[in-house]
């Protein structure tokens, strides 16, 4: 059908960026959802270039699941947006599969027609059950609901910046063809820092640039990183809630421009052994009246003595969410000490090797980086369980805490163990949605090698929570 027809949004960049800081602001600046509700309907009202709202929301496992609906449709029954909840890993069972989406106006974004498609607009979802009330497995949910009662009871703001490395490999499908041809090519050959203008690694990253800078990411800098074909492209902070959308919309940008480059972006831990594997360092402050209460001139490496109390809860707890943080088989080849990883459950200025660093700071910029975490971890378990851990967790009469010798797990295995065994993930989670994330794990380690060994095996990247299909789950 010839385009010439067509009459769909299509908006330039710069008016693309306008608008997503103007919403962004608005979001910022905590503007009653009521009023954010009126003016969002309005606008797709009376914008008659849109055809469908996208709307977004993530299963347990952190899997970003996209539904579009008609505009008219969605303007008359927002409200009652029902699913097959069943049909989603770790949601309902079958008997018990109606749940409904709510719409998070707060959290509404214009893309680029060329990447997302003209006439769209995306908007993330919150997953409601059948009494009316926050699902429990939808841990956006659960973040949500925390970070509004820390503001709410002790005016705190919970901000987050992450850093999230990938991989850059021929083909667009990369992954799932992984089991039939046992190896990732690389795009690049370069290192840290190191491509030439056009290359592949370095169209891609600008492209990625350009559409986050359209979205309103408010870029600060973007590289090659030190493994070949590997990038990070990074951003500001954001509120907790806010900072996890974007982790979600981030790797949905990487993944959608490789596969319209010929290429696939993959968000694997370790996909290949022998280079350095993908982190997503995640920097926490909190704020109060906008002043960064992890800030102290005076203080240890210049933090506060709230920031060390936060740092010394997760630590304690540290082999307690390792399975929130790195959640998955092969996430476990990243927690190798020969390759910069944080394996160690300590904290320090310097030590890369560390689970938490204290990076050079400022008044404004003092934070807390949590280092282990692997860019396939759900981003909202993992802001979830830092922030709550960090502020209610408890401190462990440990010698020397912050420097003793104690190691994550080398294995999902083990993780799993302590996952299970921990009282604390039950008050984190839950116990039924602890249960069902630790079976939910469990089910993926059962169908993998127990011992890592030196290769990567096709089930590690085959029953991986990013590559999962019922065709792929199935040949086993």
């Amino acid at each position: 059908m010839s385009g010439q027809y067509r009459d769909f949004l299509e908006l330039s960049y710069s008016e693309l960026e306008e608008l997503n800081l103007k919403a962004k602001e608005q979001r910022k600046s905590r503007v009653p959802a009521e009023r954010l509700q009126e003016e969002r309907l309005k606008y797709l009202t009376d914008t008659k270039g849109i055809k469908a709202v996208t709307v977004l929301f993530s299963d347990l496992e952190g899997r970003l699941h996209m539904l579009d609906y008609d505009k008219k449709f969605l303007i008359n029954s927002y409200d009652n947006l029902t699913f097959d909840g069943s049909s989603i890993r770790g949601f309902t069972a079958q008997r018990e599969s109606d749940l409904r989406l709510g719409i998070d106006w707060s959290a509404f974004y214009w893309g680029p027609a060329d990447i997302f498609g003209p006439g769209k607009v995306l908007v993330f979802g919150e997953v409601i059950d059948k009494n009316g009330g926050h699902y429990t497995a939808d841990l956006r949910g659960a973040l949500k609901a925390f970070a509004k009662e820390q503001f709410e009871k002790n005016g705190y703001t919970l901000n987050a910046a992450n850093e999230i490395e990938g991989f850059l490999f021929e083909g667009t499908d990369a992954e799932r063809r992984f089991h039939e041809t046992g190896k990732f090519t690389y795009m690049n050959q370069g290192g840290y820092y190191h491509s030439l203008p056009g290359d592949p690694l370095r169209e891609f990253i600008d492209t990625c640039a350009e559409v986050q800078r359209a979205m309103g990411f408010e870029n600060e800098k973007d590289h090659p990183e030190v493994a070949p074909s590997q990038f990070e492209i990074n951003y500001t902070y954001g509120d907790a809630v806010a900072a996890a959308d974007q982790i979600q919309l981030y790797k949905l940008i990487c993944r959608q421009v490789a596969t319209q480059m010929g290429m696939t972006a993959s968000f694997l831990p370790k996909p290949v052994v022998g280079v350095n594997g993908s982190g997503m360092h995640t920097n926490v402050s909190i704020t109060k009246d906008k002043k960064n209460l992890f800030w102290d001139p005076n203080g240890q490496e210049k933090i506060s003595t709230f920031a060390w109390d936060f740092v010394d809860r997760i630590l304690t707890h540290g082999n307690d969410i390792c399975l929130l943080l790195n959640a998955s088989v092969n996430a476990y080849r990243r927690l190798d000490p020969h390759f910069e990883a944080p394996n160690q459950i300590k904290a320090s200025a310097t030590d890369r090797g560390s689970m938490v660093r204290i990076p050079i700071g400022n008044e404004k910029s003092a934070r807390v980086e949590v280092r282990s975490v692997g860019p396939d971890a759900n981003p909202y378990a993992v802001l979830y369980s830092v922030f709550k851990t960090g502020l209610e967790g408890q401190t462990a009469k440990i010698d020397n805490l912050r420097q003793a010798e104690r190691y994550l797990p080398d294995n999902v295995y083990t993780a799993i163990e302590n996952f299970r065994s921990a009282d604390w993930t039950g008050t984190l989670l839950g116990e039924d949605v602890k249960a069902r994330y630790a079976d939910l794990k469990q089910a993926s380690a059962d169908r993998c090698p127990r011992l890592l060994g030196t290769v990567v095996k096709p089930c590690e990247v085959q029953f991986h929570h990013d590559v999962y299909n019922q065709l792929l789950w199935n040949l086993f």
